[in-house]
């Protein structure tokens, strides 16, 4: 199973597009506040739907539900892509635009929403069966590691499609080709992984099963303390991620000017010079960073002092990347980026494992959808005004590079929950 297991996350992160996401809106004439305004609705209709998709899926089946997700994503990029060529060639109007962009967010959220959470508590329910729960960091850590290699592999591959179409709107079409791939794994899974499902659920059945998981999840100051810090961490992590598309785009158009000055190259040409070897390079230390996050583990039940450390990582990071964004230092500000992707990648084996040792296995899918739903609240939250802050950096010209808004407010988060992180132990303790 830890092939199977690998295998849907190296064709999961075959992601085309999420390398060129922020490009490809750009090219369809979106501002960033537009954007960060299309980001915020996706977490919205996750939002709306995790935790019931968690529920659904524990008590009727993962196995069926992670096909549903992948359908629901395959429809999304159809949509993605159709609209976006149709915008491209003045087809049309910037509103109906939106609305089949907010139709293709609806659909990828189904795809989120049944996936997030589902797949995890699959692992888990795994190594509950084989006994190997005391393995729970290095074997999720271990099959996040394929999943970096997908992505790793994937972005090689995307480059190559936009270069040779010169259009970063083409690369949805090409991501449906592995999520079909992905059903067919799915087809394969045991029926064991689903859990202990009857042949009949209820609304009443999943409505209990939700209220129970709740009511655990607000009741338990640890689940709490986990859930607020996924919040901060990867709520934030999500929502910033995608701004290192535009900064190596800036920083690639320069440097194409000297090594190719006799080539002519369009400007979607010219940003793959950066942005295929650094993505390759951060999804490599990506997936070390995940394989060997348990090393970071001195011994079960470290997790949290593990999880403090990371957080004084970050608040290191961000203080460095703050002033680098606003002189515009586009080399320290890829540096930061990497790093900031390789401590998520060291921090989420971790997280996991901490819900699962605190959580009862039979509500897993629902605990992680809940985890899912806080994250996709905060990032919701975080997106729009991020976005408008960005913008209102570039119009105004405040500082050399627009995006130090960024470094500001992530250095609030780390720092908050890093000088929190102790207080909050204790409580956990006394408890």
């Amino acid at each position: 199973m830890l092939r199977r297991f690998s295998l849907y996350g190296f064709l999961k992160n075959q992601q085309y597009y999420d390398y060129f996401l922020l490009l490809a809106f750009r090219q369809m004439g979106l501002s960033f506040f537009l954007i960060g305004v299309l980001i915020a609705f996706r977490e919205i209709m996750i939002n709306i739907m995790e935790i019931p998709t968690g529920a659904i899926a524990d008590l009727s089946g993962r196995r069926k539900c992670m096909i549903l997700s992948f359908v629901a994503y395959i429809i999304s990029f159809v949509t993605f892509g159709l609209s976006g060529m149709a915008a491209m060639e003045g087809k049309l109007a910037q509103n109906i635009l939106m609305l089949l962009l907010f139709l293709a967010m609806f659909f990828f959220a189904i795809g989120d929403a049944f996936r997030t959470g589902t797949h995890k508590a699959m692992i888990f329910m795994w190594l509950h069966i084989q006994g190997r729960t005391d393995e729970r960091t290095k074997i999720y850590g271990y099959t996040r590691s394929w999943s970096k290699i997908g992505s790793a592999v994937s972005v090689i591959l995307a480059c190559f499609f936009v270069f040779s179409t010169s259009n970063f709107i083409y690369v949805f079409f090409f991501s449906i080709i592995p999520y079909i791939l992905n059903i067919i794994n799915f087809l394969g899974y045991p029926k064991e992984v689903d859990g202990k499902i009857g042949e009949k659920t209820s609304i009443g059945d999943m409505l209990k099963h939700l209220k129970e998981t709740l009511s655990v999840s607000v009741k338990q100051a640890s689940l709490r303390r986990i859930i607020l810090e996924s919040m901060g961490f990867e709520g934030f992590f999500k929502a910033s991620k995608d701004y290192l598309q535009p900064i190596l785009k800036a920083a690639a158009l320069p440097l194409t000017a000297v090594l190719f000055a006799s080539t002519q190259l369009t400007d979607e040409q010219k940003s793959v010079v950066l942005i295929g070897p650094v993505f390759f390079v951060l999804f490599v230390l990506s997936a070390m960073a995940s394989r060997n996050a348990y090393r970071l583990v001195s011994k079960p039940g470290q997790e949290d002092k593990t999880a403090h450390h990371l957080w004084g990582m970050s608040v290191v990071i961000f203080l460095v990347l703050l002033p680098a964004m606003y002189c515009g230092i586009y080399w320290i500000m890829i540096a930061g980026f990497v790093v900031l992707y390789v401590i998520q990648n060291l921090w989420r084996p971790v997280l996991i494992s901490r819900f699962d040792a605190h959580s009862d296995n039979e509500k897993g899918a629902t605990i992680l959808s809940i985890e899912s739903q806080a994250k996709s609240l905060s990032t919701m939250i975080i997106a729009p005004p991020l976005g408008f802050a960005i913008d209102l950096a570039r119009n105004h010209g405040i500082g050399a590079s627009e995006f130090w808004p960024v470094g500001v407010l992530g250095a609030l988060i780390a720092l908050g929950f890093f000088l929190t992180a102790r207080s909050y132990t204790e409580v956990e303790q006394q408890q």
